[in-house]
């Protein structure tokens, strides 16, 4: 067993098995859709949540995990037998979750040795780091060592999105600075970056197969990769089959990661959201 513990939360888009494989714990961050509360919503797999905000209109609302959420986490790290923990978490522009894994590191001081990350960073941008770091401490990594190769990797990565609205951004007041850019053009199909943290205006585009060509057309000129996340938000199958067929022209170490936007990213991307997240290679 590593002597150091990787913990995310759930806006890091891991699938629970590949998590676990990984030895990584995910922290989840609160989602309330209508009536159901945070653990109905952990229950339901991405295509039932997205079904449901369908059919019942409500609007899915995020909020931090607690500190104690992430004190019982670390805690367990210690009773395991780890010596220290790297916590990643998503965005400190987007959420509170830094924060909480802050305050919850705090609490386990003289306990465990506790070492948060703000990845900057979210869905499998963040995701893909936190495996990273755990591939470093399985191979015996020390908690600076593991720590250093987290925030490589994320200052290598590099998250552009399609949305097929900006509505959910707008209802969350994660829209940042693409705002300004995009103005009130709802009808366009906006390409977005996560830059430094926080929601940018890329591109406006006029057709759904127009921006999703664009998409890959832009991490295209990162140059070859280290590897790949595609990820989506109850993209149809035409949108998807597009995008994956455009990534086959990509230069990738690895074979992608392909997987779903949950509920704690979707919440605020909405449905139809496809995304990028790109690693290059150390220079």
């Amino acid at each position: 067993m590593p002597d150091i513990a990787l913990i995310t939360d759930s806006a890091s888009d891991l699938d629970a098995r590949l998590a676990a494989d990984a030895g990584i714990e995910i922290v989840p961050i609160d989602v309330r859709l209508g009536d159901l509360g945070p653990d109905q919503v952990r229950s339901l797999t991405p295509a039932d949540f997205w079904q449901r905000c369908a059919s019942g209109g409500a609007v899915p609302e995020t909020s931090a995990p607690s500190p104690g959420s992430f004190h019982a986490a670390f805690l367990r790290a210690r009773d395991r037998g780890c010596t220290g923990v790297v916590c990643v978490t998503i965005s400190s522009s987007l959420s509170a979750t830094y924060q909480a894994a802050c305050n919850g590191a705090q609490e386990a001081a003289g306990e465990i040795e506790v070492a948060v990350i703000d990845s900057r960073s979210a869905s499998l941008g963040l995701g893909m780091a936190a495996l990273d770091g755990a591939r470093r401490a399985a191979g015996g990594g020390g908690l600076e060592e593991v720590c250093g190769a987290v925030r490589d990797h994320l200052a290598r990565t590099s998250i552009f999105g399609v949305l097929d609205t900006l509505e959910y951004l707008r209802r969350g007041g994660r829209i940042g600075a693409a705002q300004a850019v995009f103005g009130s053009l709802l009808s366009i199909k906006p390409v977005i970056q996560l830059r430094d943290g926080e929601v940018v205006a890329e591109s406006k585009q006029r057709t759904r197969s127009r921006s999703i060509r664009y998409l890959v057309e832009r991490v295209a000129k990162l140059g070859p990769l280290e590897r790949l996340g595609v990820v989506h938000a109850a993209a149809t199958d035409d949108d998807l089959a597009l995008l994956l067929d455009l990534v086959g022209s990509l230069e990738v170490a690895q074979a992608p990661i392909v997987g779903d936007f949950g509920p704690v990213i979707g919440a605020h991307t909405g449905p139809g959201t496809l995304a990028l997240c790109a690693v290059q290679p150390p220079a």
